[in-house]
């Protein structure tokens, strides 16, 4: 596919993209925007051309609209010309491509869902995450991939085929955001677009060397609260910095929202390096359910637990309180199941088996047993959160440091291994890299994915740091200060 220069807008100073670092933040690309750098244009001609070079081996792209992509390319050329004209204040994001998870509508482009069994009917309206990266000013590049109804935690499916890891393409990037982190992982794309329901910001950010925050319950809203708040929009980043700054473009108040967080008390990008205090931190290896752990995965968390003891924190290793895991299990599975009802489906006979079973299963799960869930899991929840500071105390430590997943990223096209004996076989495959993250969704907690540790293969180990409700500052001021003390830039070069 061609990609032919884009005109000059007038009085824009053209500059050049390979200015720009190859591996370029969103922050870096919208400050070269609006300095006149370069053009929104030539921002987005680079990326197309990136993802056709790209693409075909990492498929990463469920869809692609570069018509559409190009001409709000040209919309946001005639308002940085309007704003250089006139000295007006542009959108902090002014000409930064993003691409959109296919889990989420936009107004005019068919939502895949990662499935065939739902309508190719274009989406009618944008889901309330578009329409703010739309007023922050970025340019919507296209769609990324995601299994089918983001259910399992590699981006495998029959409608897009296996998203491969720019690290190595015979290992997944993870999902249900996979395509998401893919896509910037490789420098396709400056910043993307994610959502995290059991761990799916936070596995692909493990598995392919990002930056992933889970948001706290409520903070980021969507049009309709999804079932007990557990999944959250989010991005995958490159830094600290341009994770702190999409929070606060996504963090609108809404008041149509059945849950909203409470506000921050400034905005999280001020957060980035600001002072954090000295933590008590709780150093957790294990995890929940008790599964093995790769050596990689432990290496990387002790060594980050060293790093914060070297910073001044007070670091203690030892298992939190867990929820008993054969019960969080069993409820947190009953009310994932019961998600298949959000789902379009327009010919459920062209599902995959794993979410064919979640119909059954949710079909066959009155209001008692849905109801006690929820309540059980709310129980569990609030007795595992007494262990954070909150109103009632300052608990027992303030922050909780692990691996972000029990295994290094798994061998792609693997995760619908024995769904032919077994349909929910694919849903077990993916407990060893949700095993550390579904927790949190259940608790409502903010919690991070931080690219700490590449193993003797060369494949990225995210460790996961995770804070009390609400407190996404302290995540953000620590998280940062860990990137300072031990950077993580290297991205893989394609």
């Amino acid at each position: 596919m061609s990609h032919p220069a884009p005109t000059d807008p007038e009085g824009y100073a053209r500059g050049s993209v390979a200015a720009m670092e190859r591996h370029a933040t969103a922050l870096q690309v919208a400050a070269a925007v609006a300095s006149g750098e370069v053009s929104p244009s030539e921002v987005l001609e680079h990326y197309l051309a990136e993802v056709d070079r790209l693409d075909p081996d990492l498929n990463a792209f469920a869809l692609r609209d570069d018509d559409r992509a190009r001409a709000e390319a040209r919309n946001a050329d005639d308002a940085v010309v309007r704003a250089r004209r006139d000295g007006t204040e542009l959108p902090p994001f002014a000409g930064v491509p993003i691409p959109i998870k296919d889990l989420y509508d936009v107004a005019g482009w068919v939502t895949g869902h990662g499935s065939l069994g739902v309508t190719d009917d274009p989406a009618t309206f944008d889901e309330l995450v578009v329409e703010r990266f739309r007023r922050a000013g970025f340019v919507l590049m296209g769609k990324t991939t995601t299994p089918e109804f983001g259910s399992v935690s590699a981006t495998e499916c029959r409608r897009t085929g296996i998203t491969r890891n720019p690290w190595n393409t015979d290992r997944t990037p993870g999902g249900s955001s996979g395509g998401a982190a893919a896509a910037v992982a490789s420098g396709m794309a400056p910043i993307g677009h994610a959502s995290d329901g059991g761990g799916s910001i936070r596995i692909p950010a493990s598995c392919t060397g990002l930056v992933g925050l889970k948001p706290s319950r409520g903070r980021i809203t969507s049009r309709l609260y999804g079932v007990v708040g557990a999944s959250t929009h989010g991005v995958v980043t490159r830094d600290v910095a341009d994770t702190a700054a999409l929070l606060d473009v996504m963090t609108e108040l809404d008041t149509g929202s059945w849950n909203v967080a409470p506000p921050s008390g400034r905005p999280y990008a001020e957060e980035v390096g600001a002072e954090v205090g000295r933590l008590r931190v709780r150093l957790c290896v294990e995890n929940a359910l008790g599964l093995p752990v790769d050596p990689e995965c432990a290496t990387a968390a002790r060594s980050v637990a060293d790093t914060l003891a070297d910073l001044g924190h007070d670091v203690v290793e030892g298992a939190p309180a867990w929820p008993d895991a054969g019960e969080f299990l069993e409820k947190f599975v009953t009310i994932w199941n019961c998600l298949a009802i959000l789902s379009p489906v327009v010919d459920e006979s062209r599902l995959e088996p794993h979410n064919i079973a979640a119909f059954e299963a949710a079909r066959a799960t009155d209001a008692f047993a849905y109801l006690g869930a929820d309540a059980a899991l709310q129980e569990e929840s609030r007795a595992f959160l007494s262990q954070f500071p909150g109103p009632r105390g300052p608990g027992d430590f303030d922050v909780l440091v692990g691996p972000t997943m029990s295994i290094l990223p798994k061998v792609a096209g693997t995760i619908m291994d024995g769904v032919e004996d077994l349909p929910t076989a694919p849903i077990m495959n993916a407990i060893p890299m949700a095993c550390y993250t579904s927790v949190f969704n259940a608790t409502g907690q903010p919690a991070i994915s931080l690219p700490v540790h590449v193993s003797a293969d060369g494949l990225p180990v995210g460790v996961q740091v995770v804070a009390a409700p609400w407190r996404e500052d302290v995540l953000i001021r620590l998280a940062s200060h860990l990137e300072r003390a031990r950077p993580w830039a290297a991205l893989p070069e394609l």
